[in-house]
């Protein structure tokens, strides 16, 4: 499984388009992102942004490919982990100075035969069945103290299935890793 490795720099550059993107998505709707020459940046990975507000989840949204480079995707996400989650309303100006940002670059998908290969706090998980889908970051299962089969139950759940669906024939599995950073404090 080949996980992204950003160096510090790169990922405080990411930090920075994220928090710009969404500062001037919510103010005027418009999404505008200088282009950047680092290679890293101009990678197509996938990510995931998250966005917290007093410690809570406000907004997290994410694609696991993109044909976008990296530095790009990362706009995208954290603009619509803003203002197209549906389960939040749309954030308003006056929350702008309150939120913290958290992004999860991607590895690619790995499809898995028996769940021993999920390793708790390593390892995402993305589950499909029928036209049921659900997706849980490797740092969701750590900051809730969950093991393996919690893990697999709370999947099922995000997609809208009964907790033992990831036992069903037609249930496919798959892990990713991802490299975890974000800003440290909630903004005064």
């Amino acid at each position: 499984m080949n996980t992204p490795c950003l160096n510090d720099r790169e990922k405080d550059i990411l930090l920075g388009i994220a928090r710009k993107a969404i500062e001037r998505g919510v103010r005027s709707g418009e999404l505008y992102i200088e282009p950047r020459e680092e290679k890293a940046l101009n990678i197509r990975q996938g990510c995931f942004v998250t966005i917290k507000q007093n410690h809570q989840l406000r907004g997290c949204i994410g694609n696991f490919q993109s044909s976008l480079p990296l530095y790009r995707e990362v706009a995208e996400m954290a603009l619509a982990a803003a203002t197209r989650d549906p389960r939040f309303y749309p954030m308003k100006e006056l929350e702008l100075g309150s939120f913290r940002l958290e992004i999860s670059v991607l590895s690619p998908l790995q499809r898995i035969d028996t769940i021993e290969e999920i390793e708790v706090g390593r390892h995402g998980i993305y589950l499909e069945k029928g036209f049921y889908r659900g997706v849980l970051l490797p740092q969701v299962a750590t900051e809730h103290g969950w093991d393996r089969l919690t893990f697999l139950k709370q999947t099922c759940l995000k997609a809208g299935l009964p907790t033992d669906a990831w036992q069903a024939e037609d249930a496919e599995l798959y892990i990713f890793s991802a490299q975890i950073f974000g800003e440290q404090a909630d903004c005064p």
